[in-house]
């Protein structure tokens, strides 16, 4: 389930201050795109940033160069504290069985992208594996959860079923909710904490980027009851 992550591709959390992020790793935008209905359907590539080797994202919301940081974090007083758990996704996740499928969800790495909600809610749609046509929008929507908080299991091999990244980095717009979202780590990217800690590398992470999560380092969905935005 969780890809091996490259040597010198991480990011390492600096405390109460930026993510310096190493390994030459690709930055871009990233949209959600919705439906007429106004739901998240899709991922739509934006804007790249020039490559860099490395580079400082902001992580307390208050850089006027975002996403890079500029040292607004020491004159704000930012308390990056993390406070997030460090077990395995899998010691926290909640397993839900279906005929064909399963799906493990792990509710506070939720980053409110919303693709979980149409065609009736993956937590319905799991029950459902055995119909091919439901079965083809559960795992689009379980694997288009930037989060990683929703994995797809086949019952037979026993194998998660994860969109292929290399490894990579997201900046997340949503438009639709008038706001923008968290930093989306792809391909299997080693996160550090400020203390050295490693935390477990997976497919797909997001973490906060508008310095209110409150469950630090990851993104607990806050930037859109707060209405963050990059200006950028």
């Amino acid at each position: 389930m969780h890809p091996k992550t490259l040597t010198c591709a991480k990011v390492q959390i600096v405390k109460d201050g930026p993510f310096m992020v190493s390994g030459n790793l690709p930055l871009n935008k990233q949209t959600i795109g919705t439906n007429s209905a106004g739901e998240s359907v899709k991922w739509v590539a934006g804007r790249a940033y020039p490559r860099q080797a490395q580079y400082a994202l902001c992580r307390c919301g208050q850089s006027a160069s975002k996403p890079f940081c500029d040292g607004s974090h020491t004159k704000v007083g930012f308390d990056g504290t993390e406070t997030a758990s460090r077990e395995t996704y899998q010691a926290q996740a909640k397993v839900i069985r279906g005929p064909a499928m399963s799906l493990t969800d792990v509710e506070s790495l939720c980053a409110f992208a919303r693709f979980c909600d149409p065609h009736g809610q993956v937590w319905n749609l799991v029950n459902e594996t055995d119909n091919p046509a439901a079965s083809k929008h559960f795992v689009k929507e379980a694997c288009d959860c930037p989060s990683g908080r929703l994995v797809v299991w086949d019952n037979a091999s026993g194998n998660a079923l994860e969109p292929k990244y290399e490894p990579s980095i997201g900046l997340i717009e949503d438009p639709a909710n008038a706001c923008s979202g968290p930093v989306w780590l792809r391909g299997g990217v080693q996160v550090i904490g400020s203390d050295g800690f490693k935390y477990e590398v997976r497919n797909r992470v997001t973490l906060c980027r508008c310095g209110a999560s409150r469950n630090k380092p990851f993104c607990d969905g806050t930037h859109a009851s707060i209405k963050f935005n990059d200006n950028q």
